[in-house]
């Protein structure tokens, strides 16, 4: 491993992860910042390099879907680092194609942090598809035991009433 490592959290990473087009993507200024350069040359990097960056590596953001990052994330202020442009963004495929572009030690580093954050989230998101899986499971059995369980109870509901109001039967057998 490197000795002049990067030390980044993988919440420092993680809360620079966001879901957009139902898709795990990082914004360009976010990297930019772990990768510490300016979103300008980032962005000047990814459109010299434009054929390595297919859609579903990075995309920029619709009009309408740039208004609502910005409203959801108050970055309308531009002296106070908010976006003028719609950002790019980056799907896992593209952080790991910035390494070779920025072509800097850090970004290596950087990138490899932040593959293994994706890798983590992953392997979280498979454990919970397999508990959705087995919860899903045991209601199924749960609903089945409960319909069981109710008709069990009026059984006993219609043998309880029986014996408070019991019918007058003649008696069968020997009289003496």
């Amino acid at each position: 491993m490197n000795t002049k490592a990067i030390l980044l959290t993988d919440d420092s990473v993680v809360n620079k992860i966001f879901t957009i087009r139902d898709q795990k993507v990082m914004v360009d200024r976010d990297l930019a910042h772990l990768y510490q350069i300016e979103t300008k040359r980032l962005k000047e990097a990814v459109r010299r390099n434009s054929n390595r960056f297919p859609s579903d590596f990075m995309f920029e953001l619709t009009e309408v879907e740039f208004k609502n990052w910005r409203t959801q994330f108050a970055s309308t202020n531009i002296e106070r680092g908010g976006n003028r442009y719609s950002p790019m963004v980056f799907t896992e495929y593209g952080v790991l194609m910035l390494s070779s572009v920025l072509n800097s030690e850090r970004a290596i580093d950087v990138n490899i942090q932040i593959m293994r954050v994706f890798s983590k989230m992953r392997h979280i998101l498979s454990d919970n598809l397999e508990l959705r899986v087995i919860i899903d499971e045991i209601r199924r059995k749960t609903e089945n035991n409960t319909k069981n369980i109710e008709v069990v109870f009026q059984y006993l509901d219609e043998l309880i009433e029986k014996q408070e109001n019991p019918k007058e039967r003649k008696q069968i057998g020997f009289n003496s």
